[in-house]
């Protein structure tokens, strides 16, 4: 067996991996409508419904791009890591509640989400902001 020496990814390299998560997701398939499917999971919602669905999904693609450029900023990375935290966990939450049959995979979308969100809490460690 041999140990292989693998240096652990820089600061910039993980800060521009969440960001780049936060940016596919906000501007690319909600602000610029590229995911088609984000639009049928939102119209689910009773609340929203496609009166309101449309311009709330706008509105978070807005929100999830502004939490990308605040991921790149590098300000306050510990209260950047808990917003990430709270609306994705409403996001899921919500998801799973009004739309989990239009998901096509449930149970991997809170795997993929829960690792993405360790990723953002280890980048908020390696800036100083988690204790």
């Amino acid at each position: 067996m041999h140990d292989i020496a693998l240096a652990f990814p820089s600061l910039p390299l993980a800060r521009g991996a969440v960001a780049a998560v936060w940016l596919y997701e906000g501007l690319w398939c909600k602000v610029l409508g590229r995911e088609r499917n984000q639009v049928v999971v939102v119209e689910a919602v009773p609340v929203l419904g496609p009166k309101i669905g449309r311009h709330f999904l706008l509105f978070l693609g807005v929100v999830e791009t502004a939490l990308g450029l605040w991921v790149l900023s590098a300000t306050m990375p510990g209260l950047c890591a808990v917003a990430q935290m709270v609306l994705l966990v409403m996001l899921n939450a919500n998801g799973l509640l009004w739309a989990r049959h239009l998901i096509h995979d449930p149970g991997g979308m809170v795997v993929k989400n829960a690792s993405f969100l360790i990723l953002a809490w280890i980048v908020a460690a390696m800036s100083g902001g988690v204790s």
